[in-house]
């Protein structure tokens, strides 16, 4: 029961966050952005959630987690055999890379 309370209310919480998200940025923006630069000028609801909808499309993509994160996660921790092998096929390329310079 709870589970499905959670899938419905899932969708719900996200689009208030976001409208949250967006009112934060509009407010941010026409407190500095104005005062700063000379022309700035404010900006909307729409255009303040649109920057927030191109920012994350530039620096975080829609993605879960940014990418170092689901790397280094304890998942896809490699065994002790694993990161051994790994060192040792580094260390194969770096000696035939110095053999064929």
């Amino acid at each position: 029961m709870r589970y499905r309370a959670w899938r419905l209310g899932k969708p719900l919480f996200i689009l208030a966050a976001a409208a949250v998200l967006g009112w934060t940025v509009m407010m941010l923006w026409n407190a500095v952005i104005p005062a700063v630069f000379v022309g700035g000028h404010s900006i909307d609801y729409v255009h303040a959630v649109g920057l927030l909808v191109l920012s994350r499309i530039l620096f975080g993509g829609f993605r879960g987690h940014s990418g170092w994160r689901r790397h280094w996660s304890r998942k896809g921790a490699m065994t002790t055999e694993e990161r051994e092998q790994l060192r040792q096929s580094f260390s194969d390329r770096c000696r035939r890379r110095q053999e064929q310079t």
